[in-house]
């Protein structure tokens, strides 16, 4: 055993307790791997913990209160919603009894009660908090936004590097915290896609921290009860045959989607409708060997007692460019033709318009191999609202893919995920899967209360779930569908469910938006507007809504339609109107799945 220098050990009894619990962390996570950066300066003395040399030496006194502590995860794929588990049970290990709460089932009220709140939150669209977390963020950043003195926090951010606003829900979460006057427990983790590393750091920084301000009351945890193990996760998928697969789109349409079936049989994995199915995709090998080539590697090179080409099909990124590439690729080229293509605009413009391959095609380098792996970011599963019930379709789970197909000098590109399973996937092959539960995209528990199921494109995956779900269970409330897409003839994804669902009386209503068959584009926003006085009964009546879709666009213009239908047809201000449409969503009456 290697002891510690004098010197070390001379400038740790100059800590306190709260220090030795932080840097205890910090060389846990060195110690583990995960690859922890010291911050300018260790946390200072709080006022619950002192020093042994100035705690005066009178009669034990009664032990402090134990803090209240809450981990808030605020997830949109599930995986923020990974890590506050790990960091409750990291907690828990530590003898410190918190409160693990999902931010959709959190009172944003309440903060004012909180004495430790440990956030954990993901990033969805062009910088907006998770879906779970909409009302927080609301309540945080209004005019009615409370001071929080009494409040000690720390925030985890996950997201990814290569959108403008990585992070950014962690971002403005921490600031604003602080603004209100919060005291930061520990710097903000920003989060990439292979975000375990750095959480694990953060989780192992967090939880003696928190240990040390619990002041020595916090009491080793009581045994638990044997957890089941998952049997099929994101790191332990199930691979299952697919059954079949359907182009559900026309000749004629700009886009081409594709109705999947896949066999979950004697599997045991089980779904509900509004879950999510994960897929880990394998590469277009094409793509792979062309990016060989002209990097001059040889696929067959030994890495780790496998081939770099496998690798590349089966664990890289590569359908994805990234500002990070583009840096470490041109650092590493040193070519001023392509460091002047990257200087005209951004890092994130050029990789935004420029897929990988065409850029070790027009710019090749002499790299390694090792380099190439370096520079690309690890493959990670992507995410498919799954578009059956269990109810109907039994041992089975299916999906609603839009393959993506894209040119780039004058060559075509097909997504990773949409084109292995909608073209690469062999009729007999089989793909590697798990299920995401999304808790907050549920069917009510009344089965009498209505509903209205807005969305456009694929976005219908869900709300066909749904349906076949009320179907089987002879749910007697009501169901609304609003649906659009650019074309009837060719657009109208499931027309003969849907229309059959009509003439048997599950359907009770249904409202089309063909944005191409006229000269004036017809949306689906535009279609709640025109049924405005009815949306508006609905609601006061207690139905519920879902949302499916683009974030960026469709899901922010049905949000302002329907906050001007609460407006107009309610007579409130703009300001009641949000808080209206914000109590349906605090009340699981207002559901969205956006992407």
């Amino acid at each position: 055993m290697t002891p510690i220098p004098a010197e070390l050990g001379a400038s740790l009894d100059t800590l306190n307790p709260l220090q030795l619990a932080w840097l205890s962390g910090y060389c846990w996570a060195r110690a583990d791997g995960a690859g922890a950066s010291l911050p300018a300066a260790i946390p200072a003395a709080s006022a619950t913990a002192t020093t042994a040399e100035s705690a005066p030496q009178s009669a034990p006194q009664a032990a402090p209160e134990p803090l209240a502590v809450t981990v808030l995860s605020a997830s949109q794929t599930g995986h923020a919603r990974e890590v506050a588990g790990k960091l409750h049970a990291a907690l828990a290990e530590q003898g410190i009894s918190a409160k693990l709460v999902s931010a959709a089932d959190y009172k944003p009220k309440t903060i004012t009660d909180e004495q430790v709140l440990l956030l954990v939150t993901s990033t969805q669209g062009e910088g907006e908090p998770p879906e779970e977390a909409v009302s927080l963020h609301r309540h945080l950043f209004g005019k009615k936004a409370p001071q929080l003195p009494a409040l000690r926090f720390a925030v985890c951010g996950l997201g990814d590097s290569s959108y403008p606003d990585f992070c950014q829900a962690g971002k403005d979460f921490d600031a604003r915290l602080a603004e209100l006057g919060a005291e930061r427990l520990a710097p903000r983790a920003d989060c990439d896609v292979d975000y375990q590393p750095t959480a694990a750091a953060w989780i192992a920084q967090i939880a003696p921290l928190i240990a040390a301000l619990q002041g020595g009351s916090s009491v080793p945890a009581a045994a638990a009860e044997p957890v089941p193990t998952v049997q099929y996760d994101c790191d332990h998928p199930l691979t299952a045959p697919l059954l079949a697969r359907q182009k559900i789109t026309g000749r004629q349409s700009t886009k081409d989607v594709r109705h999947i079936e896949l066999d979950l049989s004697g599997s045991g994995l089980t779904y509900q409708a509004g879950d999510a199915l994960g897929v880990w995709c394998e590469n277009d090998p094409a793509r792979v060997d062309g990016i060989l080539a002209a990097l001059q590697l040889d696929g067959a090179t030994d890495i780790g007692g496998r081939t770099l080409r496998d690798i590349l099909i089966h664990e890289r990124e590569i359908s994805q460019n990234t500002p990070g590439f583009v840096q470490g690729y041109a650092a590493l080229a040193q070519n001023a033709v392509l460091d002047g293509a990257i200087a005209a605009t951004s890092p994130a413009a050029f990789a935004a318009t420029t897929p990988i391959d065409a850029i070790v095609a027009r710019y090749p380098a002499a790299i390694s191999a090792e380099d190439l792996l370096t520079l690309l970011r690890p493959l990670t599963p992507r995410l498919y609202s799954i578009a059956s019930a269990p109810e109907e379709v039994g041992e089975e789970v299916h999906l609603t893919v839009g393959v993506l197909h894209y040119e780039h000098d004058g060559k075509t590109y097909s997504g990773a995920a949409s084109g292995y399973l909608g073209e690469r996937l062999p009729e007999d092959g089989a793909v590697r899967v798990f299920v995401e539960p999304n808790p907050n995209f549920r069917l009510p528990d009344d089965p009498n209360a209505a509903i209205i199921m807005i969305g456009n494109g694929t976005g219908i995956a869900p709300f066909r779930a749904f349906m076949q779900a009320r179907v089987a269970r002879e749910a007697p409330g009501q169901n609304w569908l609003v649906f659009g897409n650019p074309h009837f003839t060719e657009d109208f994804l499931y027309q003969t469910e849907w229309q059959g669902w009509r003439k048997d009386g599950y359907l009770h209503r249904y409202s089309l938006a063909w944005s191409r068959d006229q000269a004036e584009k017809i949306y689906v926003q535009d279609k709640l507007r025109e049924a405005a006085a009815d949306v508006w009964q609905w609601l006061k009546n207690g139905a519920y809504v879902y949302v499916c879709g683009d974030a960026a666009r469709m899901a922010k213009d049905v949000e302002r339609a329907l906050l001007d239908i609460i407006a107009g047809e309610g007579g409130m201000h703009a300001d009641d109107a949000e808080d209206y449409l914000d109590e349906l969503r605090q009340e699981k009456r207002y559901q969205r799945d956006v992407y």
